[in-house]
């Protein structure tokens, strides 16, 4: 007789036809077997990404590099079709915020009173959206600054509930404006915190977060290429890397090294964590390298530009800094490569049902360089006690015409008081929130 064994992977547990994904705080998650992909399944697209649909993807799935060539497949960014609306998970309902006023909206971060700041980086301007009137539009619009340099970062300082300042993370310094809740306008000057930022081509967005007691700044800062050796390009200095600053701008160390793009910082308000989103390298084929989010360990090193993923090595390097191997932290949770992960938050709210209580959020902003499309959707990363499995979900989607052009980018997420979800969009120009009603 034969027995058959199942490799299960690490945080999931057989139960009958499905699955539970489960960790040491006892927090549940039910999975259809059939809604779950591991493997080379869990590698997907646009046209197989659906609300509900779960995924896996560990280190040892990854291909080989050049097992397909590298592709340039940039997005056509069309009109939204009459027939297309950004789908969601059964008992969701997606609906539009605001679809005006917007020219390349990214970051969204939320005041004390509700309000809603978003920074529209192309014009250099911070805008506020109040309340949410009958028609679901916001009640009231102000640009809060102007004049401001690529800027994405948004956070409120000191932390809690009466905040005395704004600091934005332009993409070449941060700056803070003095601020008490309810302000719709800056009431006084810029003041610079941080005077310069790396800079010098490459990615441009700065985010910027406190830690939970308040006492350390964090800024992403990305590289400015897609795999050139620091050892030798000067312009790499301070790049790939999450700095550490005091709250005055005093620099203290880096955080975090080998972090290509950190485009979207979180703290964990369960654990005072870090947490990051990353877009990795390019041009070693579709399904290299992935795309994370994870927590970051105080002077962890994440790999770029040598190593990825632990200890493989980039062959674009090889042999370079063989005293790092085995060094290389593997990240928390690994997403579709290239598919340009973004914004986080952490679910705070009570409005979606019990099992969403401290999950993750990611907005994937769509890859450019796959043959075929990935991202283009906001995710899910379940989190027990703060910690993550490796697994998420594809939440909505919808984003992508049956063709393969993009109508809409989703950008970065945040949670309302209300306990709905709002996530920008530069694709659309668009504001979107997600509700849940159990209907």
């Amino acid at each position: 007789m034969k027995r058959l064994y199942w490799m299960v992977p690490a945080g999931l547990t057989i139960v009958g036809a499905g699955w539970i994904l489960q960790g040491a705080g006892g927090k549940t998650d039910k999975i259809d077997s059939k809604d779950l992909l591991t493997g080379q399944q869990a590698f997907s697209d646009y046209q197989k990404e659906k609300p509900g649909l779960f995924h896996k993807i560990t280190a040892a799935d990854l291909p080989k590099p050049y097992d397909t060539k590298s592709s340039a497949n940039f997005p056509r960014v069309v009109p939204k079709p009459d027939n297309m609306w950004p789908m969601a998970p059964a008992g969701f309902k997606v609906e539009l915020y605001t679809h005006e006023g917007l020219t390349e909206p990214r970051q969204i971060r939320m005041a004390p009173n509700g309000d809603f700041f978003v920074a529209d980086s192309m014009p250099g301007e911070i805008k506020i959206f109040r309340g949410r009137s009958a028609d679901g539009k916001p009640d009231q619009v102000s640009t809060f600054a102007t004049g401001l340099k690529r800027p994405f970062g948004i956070a409120f300082y000191p932390v809690g509930a009466n905040p005395q300042w704004i600091y934005i993370g332009n993409t070449d310094s941060v700056v803070r404006f003095p601020y008490h809740v309810g302000d719709l306008k800056a009431t006084g000057a810029s003041e610079t915190i941080i005077p310069e930022l790396p800079t010098g081509g490459g990615h441009w967005t700065r985010d910027v977060v406190f830690s939970k007691d308040g006492k350390r700044m964090f800024v992403a800062v990305g590289s400015a290429s897609n795999v050139d050796d620091s050892d030798t390009h000067p312009g790499e200095t301070h790049r790939a890397n999450i700095l550490e600053y005091t709250p005055d701008g005093k620099f203290v160390q880096i955080y975090g090294s080998g972090i290509r793009n950190p485009v979207g910082l979180a703290v964990n308000p369960q654990t005072g964590e870090l947490w990051c989103s990353v877009n990795e390298r390019d041009q070693l084929g579709d399904n290299l390298v992935p795309d994370y989010i994870t927590h970051v360990q105080e002077g962890g090193f994440y790999g770029w530009p040598w190593f990825y993923m632990g200890s493989n090595q980039d062959p674009r390097l090889e042999g370079k800094h063989p005293e790092l191997k085995g060094k290389v932290i593997v990240p928390d949770v690994l997403m579709q490569p290239h598919n340009a992960s973004l914004g986080i938050t952490f679910y705070e709210g009570n409005q979606f049902p019990k099992e969403y209580q401290g999950d993750l959020f990611g907005a994937e902003h769509g890859s450019w360089n796959r043959s075929t499309r990935a991202g283009y959707e906001i995710v899910r990363v379940p989190l027990d006690n703060g910690h993550a499995s490796g697994v998420y979900e594809d939440f909505v989607t919808g984003f992508v015409t049956p063709d393969g052009n993009a109508w809409g980018r989703p950008v970065a997420v945040v949670v309302a008081k209300d306990g709905s979800l709002y996530f920008t969009d530069d694709g659309y120009k668009a504001i979107w929130r997600l509700s849940y009603s159990g209907k």
